[in-house]
């Protein structure tokens, strides 16, 4: 299931070295470098929130009875997409996902000054197009793209280190498929799928190979963001 994006691009002005707050929302698959980029921008001053810290609050409560604590523990809580419980917890997830997009988007809209730097999570897409239309009106949303050359090691990162992850419908077994048979073949269909709906949703798209030969510098990240958003003028 592909959530399917329809408005035009519309760029919101983004420039660090002006008056105006710096509000950036990151958008992409688990793995394309959304935590690393932000926590570097936090580490220079600037407000960030992550989304998946504040889903796991929302869940600790649930999270802490099985005994699971920290991202992986939400992966393990959530469970493998063929596991008997993967459906309803599934659902639990987005649903507090989308009551931590609307808080951190309230919040914007009645400070209309405050700078934020947003890791949002690979499900963002997922939270509906009222939310997704709010939150390209008060953040500049930028999209980090895996390459097809780069999908094979995500794919990797997701069989040896699991991260949540919203499969949506997408995960299809076939008969005689292991589990893991059934991830490798199927997550290059849901990275595709949602990488049309990330490039619809964001105002600008860096790939994460430019990314990769960037210096590890908050500015470096912040002029790339600027180049692209000049282009999309």
């Amino acid at each position: 299931m592909r959530l399917q994006l329809v408005w035009s691009i519309i760029p919101v002005p983004m420039n660090p070295s002006s008056q105006k707050p710096l509000r950036l929302a990151l958008v992409g698959m688990s793995g394309a470098g959304k935590t690393f980029w932000s926590r570097l921008l936090a580490s220079a001053g600037h407000p960030a929130v992550s989304c998946d810290d504040r889903i796991e609050a929302r869940l600790a409560s649930r999270l802490a009875a099985g005994g699971y604590a920290g991202i992986n523990g939400v992966a393990a809580w959530m469970g493998w997409p063929d596991s008997p419980a993967y459906l309803e917890r599934e659902s639990q997830y987005l649903s507090d996902e989308i009551a931590v997009l609307e808080e951190v988007l309230d919040d914007l809209a009645r400070s209309p000054e405050k700078s934020l730097v947003l890791d949002t999570t690979g499900s963002v897409i997922y939270t509906g197009n009222h939310l997704m239309l709010r939150l390209r009106k008060l953040m500049t949303v930028v999209h980090l793209a895996a390459s097809p050359r780069e999908q094979q090691l995500l794919i990797e990162r997701y069989l040896n280190d699991p991260k949540p992850v919203l499969w949506r419908g997408a995960f299809q077994p076939k008969p005689g498929e292991t589990p893991r048979e059934t991830v490798a073949r199927c997550y290059p269909n849901l990275i595709a799928a949602r990488r049309q709906s990330y490039a619809a949703l964001a105002h600008c798209t860096i790939e994460v190979g430019q990314l990769r030969e960037l210096p590890h510098k908050p500015e470096a990240f912040l002029e790339q963001v600027e180049s692209k958003m000049g282009r999309a003028d």
